[in-house]
């Protein structure tokens, strides 16, 4: 099929929720992720497209090499290594429900503890993992995009994948399983028990708490590592539990915080053998302010 002239912003709309969500998986970052969209349909727009018979592709490598230079762009102008509290900007959904809007963004979803490690990746083993692991671009493809050999892209991917591998925690996908062990979390910390909140909590649970930038200069944002020192902390906030909703964060059961209809945090969790393994929570205000939160809750 060749995409001609015609209808060009309804060819691009029929592709634009899978370009988002290449590109949040390789940026980490909503409004990034938009913006690397909308150079795409602005280098659509203006490029000769006549021959292209495979315009999702083509949109694809465009999307990669976009996004590619937006993570070199961070990357030099980061004079310090990726903070270790940071975490992604998530997608939320309600829990049971379909918004077909967004479904390819949420469609073969990836945990916010997969978007942590991908944060510690080379611009272009990103790029290759991402488009070859997570979407099935051949190498071949893959290559151009981050200038490299089909053979080193390769090399990329293989060793992104290694890097994911050895950092990315084991979890549980059973959605049941996984509300149990937050409804547990829940029932604690809204009880104030502060032994009933070890029982769910892996002896080496990680609390990864990010607050935003001028809060982190306060020390708000917090990498926090094994069961009672995670416990003393979520202790700490208990009694803002009874504010915590159910959602779906990045395809898994989370949490979501609203007071006023605003919300205050934004909680991921990793569980495996019943137990939380990981927590992952966003309170930055800027970013929490251009969340879509879901309509209603479970």
């Amino acid at each position: 099929m060749t995409t001609g002239t015609d209808e060009p912003a309804e060819r691009f709309e029929e592709h634009r929720g899978h370009l988002k969500a290449v590109a949040h998986r390789m940026l980490g970052s909503l409004t990034e992720a938009e913006d690397a969209v909308q150079e795409t349909w602005l280098r659509l727009s203006s490029a000769d497209t006549g021959d292209v018979r495979n315009l999702g592709g083509w949109l694809t490598t465009v999307t990669g090499r976009v996004c590619l230079d937006l993570l070199r762009s961070r990357a030099a102008r980061r004079e310090e290594p990726m903070d270790d509290t940071f975490v992604p900007d998530p997608v939320l959904r309600p829990l049971g429900r379909t918004d077909p809007e967004q479904e390819a963004l949420r469609a073969d979803s990836v945990g916010l503890a997969l978007l942590v490690v991908l944060e510690t990746l080379e611009p272009a083993e990103r790029v290759a993992f991402v488009l070859h692991d997570l979407f099935a671009v051949p190498f071949d493809t893959v290559a151009p995009i981050v200038e490299r050999s089909p053979a080193a892209a390769r090399q990329l991917a293989s060793r992104a994948r290694r890097r994911v591998r050895e950092a990315t925690p084991s979890a549980d996908p059973d959605p049941r399983r996984q509300r149990r062990a937050l409804e547990a979390f829940l029932a604690a910390s809204r009880a104030g028990d502060f032994e009933a909140l070890l029982g769910v909590l892996d002896p080496d649970v990680v609390l990864r708490a990010d607050s935003g930038v001028l809060a982190r200069g306060a020390a708000a944002s917090k990498l926090v590592r094994g069961a009672r020192p995670v416990a003393e902390n979520a202790f700490v906030f208990r009694h803002y539990a009874h504010l915590a909703r159910f959602v779906l964060v990045n395809g898994a059961v989370g949490l979501v915080t609203v007071s006023e209809g605003r919300p205050l945090s934004v909680t991921a969790a990793t569980v495996a053998d019943d137990r939380i393994t990981g927590l992952y929570i966003l309170a930055d205000p800027e970013r929490l302010a251009r969340l879509e939160l879901p309509e209603s809750t479970g």
